[in-house]
């Protein structure tokens, strides 16, 4: 089996005033190739917290990441900047599209960001595009999408730069039930047929069913379902 992201006895704790809070608590985990995995518990139980450590955002007061078999914890800034651009991908409750660029614009950016060749970017542009459905939207700017196409470039755009891992934060809040569903799946789907480990932080329980595994968060630690 391939496992692209692997979490070792993980820690993380927070000062408040005198008291210490641990927020991840020798947490172990492990996401394969191929599969969508989905983290659920009430807000506070460190889901955000495990998901920042697990994209390399946040270091941890102990324990190891490997991220494709190298371990990052002592990473430098820079080396962990190389790991975010190279092997994760990001989607995030809001889309973050930046609004003065085109649907086509927002993935020419990563594909640069990530040395792809010029001769290579539109027609991989064309073909993550027509995967999402967004083709017809390629010269669009965001505030001319609705929300469900504007998650629907985010998501493109997470799996512009190839990476091994994609990490989403409750990817689905900002959306009605119908359109939650239909971006839950387009994740699932991708996941599957690019075979990345896909992790998704979230609240609707609707969205379970589709994923392969469940997680809930409790104690800091993650607990399967």
């Amino acid at each position: 089996m391939n496992y692209p992201l692997v979490l070792e006895n993980v820690s993380k704790s927070f000062k408040d005033g005198d008291s210490i809070i641990h927020i991840v608590n020798n947490l172990s985990f492990q996401a394969e190739a191929g599969q969508f995995t989905a983290v659920i518990g009430p807000s506070g139980s460190g889901k955000s917290t495990f998901l920042s450590i697990a994209g390399a955002l946040l270091s941890p007061d102990s324990g190891n990441i490997y991220i494709n078999d190298k371990n990052i914890t002592q990473f430098t800034d820079k080396e962990k900047a190389q790991v975010r651009l190279k092997d994760i991908g990001y989607i995030f409750q809001s889309s973050n599209l930046v609004p003065y660029l085109t649907v086509k614009e927002q993935l020419k950016i990563v594909l640069q960001m990530s040395n792809k060749k010029d001769s290579q970017q539109n027609k991989y542009m064309e073909e993550l595009l027509t995967s999402v459905g967004l083709l017809s939207r390629i010269n669009h700017y965001p505030h001319q999408l609705s929300g469900g196409e504007k998650q629907r470039v985010a998501i493109a755009r997470a799996f512009a730069n190839d990476p091994a891992i994609i990490l989403a934060d409750e990817p689905t809040a900002s959306l009605d039930p119908n359109r939650s569903v239909d971006i839950a799946t387009l994740i699932a789907n991708q996941a599957k047929e690019k075979n990345k480990a896909a992790v998704m932080v979230t609240h609707d329980e609707a969205i379970l069913p589709l994923c392969d595994e469940v997680y809930r968060m409790e104690n800091g630690k993650l607990i399967k379902v």
